[in-house]
């Protein structure tokens, strides 16, 4: 667990890339498992997406505020706002 303890923007980096990419599996999971019949998912894949990419602002507040690792924290923001970019890319209903 000390490895998680750095101040480093790669680390920032890769919690952004893999946190909501769990989260994004278990809830999909989770989605496709209770969808009733007839249904594909659960829960529609915009909202899976977005709430998965919302699971990365617990981590960002953690290193932020709590341990004050300024470029880990960084490298979490940068991760949140390309994924928010995209997913507003994608799901542009305009």
């Amino acid at each position: 667990m000390e490895k998680f303890k750095t101040d480093q923007l790669w680390l920032g980096i890769l919690l952004g890339l893999l946190l909501p990419a769990v989260a994004f599996g278990v809830l999909f999971l989770i989605s496709k498992f209770f969808a009733p019949v007839g249904k594909t998912l659960l829960i529609p894949m915009s909202t899976v997406l977005l709430v998965s990419i919302f699971t990365n602002l617990f981590t960002l507040r953690y290193y932020l505020v709590k341990l004050k690792f300024d470029r880990t924290g960084r490298g979490i923001l940068l991760v949140t706002f390309l994924f928010a970019i995209a997913y507003f890319i994608l799901f542009d209903k305009m």
